[in-house]
């Protein structure tokens, strides 16, 4: 499976879980379900868990979510002044 067969709305909620492991995502993904009483947010959910359920961790790591967890700490290490 390609990273582009995911809707932009599913990498963007995926995107706010921790995706340093497809397993990780997964479960926090389900965990939030309680959480959820829109049924078109419902709808993005369910897809993105079976979507993620079908790759293997090397397709998964292929998406390059793993970069969300990146985060600058905000110092300028360019501008020594």
């Amino acid at each position: 499976m390609q990273p582009f067969l995911f809707s932009a709305e599913e990498i963007n909620l995926m995107c706010i879980f921790d995706t340093s492991s497809k397993d990780k995502l997964i479960a926090e993904l389900r965990e939030s379900l309680y959480d959820v009483y829109e049924y078109e947010m419902l709808e993005i959910y369910d897809s993105a868990i079976s979507k993620l359920e079908k790759l293997s961790d090397d397709e998964f790591y292929e998406i390059g979510l793993y970069m969300a967890d990146v985060f600058d700490d905000g110092e300028d290490t360019n501008n020594a002044g």
